[in-house]
């Protein structure tokens, strides 16, 4: 048996370092080429790290939160044959270094971290396991909470399965170090029957979540903190009626063909937005305030704000200018499912000049978006609602929905911000406008 390295692997042109999200395996775990070993954040993208041989897991390397340097140990493992391997962070190879044992007793050695259910592959840790018939057998007593704010140890596979099995964590024994609990001690709670047992009553919730804000989260506090402390935020809420709108947008869903996608108000608002950033060129810009230099682009390079369940993202649409309302719905929904599944590329979520945020038939009476710095303007929709309108002498249903901006006051002047949503609520006012060249 010999001793294989896998050092962190260069993750893309000119990154130096990376953030470890999620571990994939733990030490003990019997692993094949191509396995996931984890996750980690660059910029504003996801990548996974696979394993180049089939091993045995000694040692993983920092947990997750922590920042490494591309090239540091990233995981050691057992594999067959004899020597040390190491293979670079150049993903080009492994090369021979040693013949002695890759890990030595010392104060400067990296010593095995445990994980979760050490031995066990971590990869179906979320999968359901089967109950054990004689797992009650040899599991203590259960059924007793635990002290008020003595929190149940386990790992995040453990707790979903927990949750959707209405399992109380307190109530269950851990048989592992510091009373961990494992998928057997799960297996051993439901077997006893305690779920049956347990008919006393409601009992206190006393327990407290701490989770370590990492990764994409992080990256979006700290883009979100920055923004807020350095941009003086301009915002500007409007009114527009979009009752032909939507007539004309139902009607194009109704004739639309099977490879076109359904048409949400989006489309139209990308459309409103080209045609508004023609007359107010200064609202697509992106200002440098070290070096104070404005960049004025003639391009609309449109970012589409992106709820993922990893956190928000804003894949960009490039040149939407070029694009027609079927072209536009296309790009959204291709962007949309990329940055959920994420499989989306780095390139796709940078380069934005101006940004729009939509939160849908959730999208409230008005909001406050914060400008996607270094940009100087943000817009937001709203949800659609039908509300009595006084028009033509009397008082009519009309589909009324709010505009929410927000500028860099330190570029943009509220009378120019003004008129640039006008721009845009008289477009969407009159969708024939959105079809109509400029002469």
């Amino acid at each position: 048996m010999g001793n294989y390295l896998i050092k962190m692997p260069d993750v893309g042109e000119g990154i130096a370092e990376v953030e470890i999200v999620e571990w994939s395996v733990a030490v003990g775990d019997s692993i094949e080429e191509d396995d996931l070993l984890c996750v980690v954040m660059t910029d504003k993208a996801a990548v996974e790290i696979p394993s180049p041989v089939d091993g045995q897991v000694t040692w993983i390397g920092p947990e997750a939160g922590i920042t490494m340097a591309v090239g540091a140990d990233l995981v050691r493992l057992q594999v067959e044959g004899q020597g040390n391997i190491a293979a670079g962070a150049s993903g080009d190879g492994a090369e021979n270094t040693a013949t002695e044992p890759a890990t030595k007793p010392g104060a400067d050695t990296p010593q095995p971290m445990p994980g979760p259910e050490a031995g066990a592959n971590r990869k179906q840790a979320t999968a359901s396991v089967p109950v054990s018939a004689t797992a009650s057998a040899a599991a203590p007593a259960r059924g007793i909470p635990r002290p008020e704010g003595e929190k149940p140890i386990a790992s995040p596979a453990v707790r979903q399965r927990a949750r959707d099995a209405g399992i109380d964590l307190r109530l269950v024994h851990g048989s592992g170090p510091a009373h961990r609990i494992s998928h057997a001690d799960l297996d051993a709670f439901i077997t006893g029957g305690i779920l049956a047992a347990v008919t006393a009553g409601p009992i206190a919730d006393t327990a407290v979540s701490e989770t370590r804000v990492i990764g994409l989260r992080r990256k979006i506090a700290a883009i979100m903190q920055d923004t807020m402390q350095r941009i003086p935020h301009y915002t500007y809420v409007e009114e527009v009626d979009v009752t032909e709108l939507e007539m004309l947008r139902t009607r194009m869903n109704n004739e639309r063909r099977d490879d076109q996608p359904k048409l949400t108000m989006l489309p139209f608002f990308i459309r409103a937005t080209v045609k508004a950033l023609r007359e107010f060129p200064e609202m697509g810009s992106r200002y440098d305030d070290e070096n104070e230099i404005v960049r004025q682009y003639s391009a609309a390079h449109i970012g589409i704000a992106t709820q993922t369940p990893s956190g928000l993202l804003v894949p960009v649409i490039r040149h939407a200018e070029t694009l027609d309302i079927w072209q536009s719905a296309t790009e959204i929904k291709r962007l949309a499912e990329a940055a959920r599944t994420g499989t989306i590329g780095r390139e796709e979520l940078s380069g934005s000049n101006i940004t729009i945020t939509s939160l849908g038939p959730l999208g409230g009476i008005a909001t406050t978006p914060v400008i996607n710095s270094p940009e100087v303007a943000i817009v937001g929709i709203n949800k659609v609602a039908k509300r009595p309108v006084w028009k033509d002498g009397g008082v009519v249903p009309r589909d009324i929905m709010h505009l929410s901006s927000s500028f860099d006051h330190r570029i943009i002047d509220g009378w120019e911000a003004t008129q640039f949503i006008q721009c845009i609520k008289n477009a969407l006012e009159c969708p024939a406008m959105l079809f109509m060249e400029a002469r």
